[in-house]
C-alpha cells in the first residue's frame, strides 16, 4: 500500500483526497477530503515519532539524529509553531532566561536565536 503523500509531488500544493473505498464491501465514498496531518511535513512527523520514542529526551535525540542540541531544539520549536503552540517571542525569552541563569553561553544563545529566525 502506498504512503499517503503530504503534498503534491509535482507542484508542492495541498493534496485533496477525492475517493475512499472499503476493502471488505467495496463501497466508495466520494467528495473532497483533506489530508489530516495538521499541516506537518513527513520530516516533522518523523521527529514527533522519535520524540515520543525517547520520551522527550532531546539529548538522546541529538545522539540518534547526529545533530547539535540547538538544531534538535529548533526542530522541536518548528513542530510546536506548526501546531500553533509557540510564538517566536516566547522562544527568545526562553533563550535569554537560560543565558541569564548561566545555563548557556552567549555564543549558544546567539546560535539559538539565529536558528529561530530561519
Amino acid at each position: 500500500m502506498m504512503k499517503l503523500p503530504d503534498k503534491c509531488p509535482v507542484c508542492g500544493g495541498e493534496i485533496i483526497i477525492e475517493r475512499f473505498r472499503c476493502r471488505d464491501c467495496g463501497v466508495s465514498i466520494e467528495g473532497e477530503f483533506t489530508v489530516p496531518q495538521w499541516g506537518l511535513t513527513q520530516e516533522q512527523w518523523d521527529f514527533i515519532k522519535l520524540f515520543l520514542k525517547v520520551r522527550g529526551n532531546l539529548k538522546e535525540m541529538e545522539r540518534i539524529m547526529g545533530l547539535s542540541y540547538p538544531t534538535v531544539r529548533a526542530r522541536l520549536e518548528s513542530v510546536r509553531r506548526a501546531l500553533g503552540f509557540t510564538e517566536v517571542e516566547d522562544i527568545k525569552s526562553e533563550v535569554l532566561s537560560a543565558l541569564e541563569r548561566g545555563e548557556i553561553t552567549v555564543e549558544e544563545a546567539l546560535e539559538r536565536l539565529e536558528e529561530e529566525e530561519e
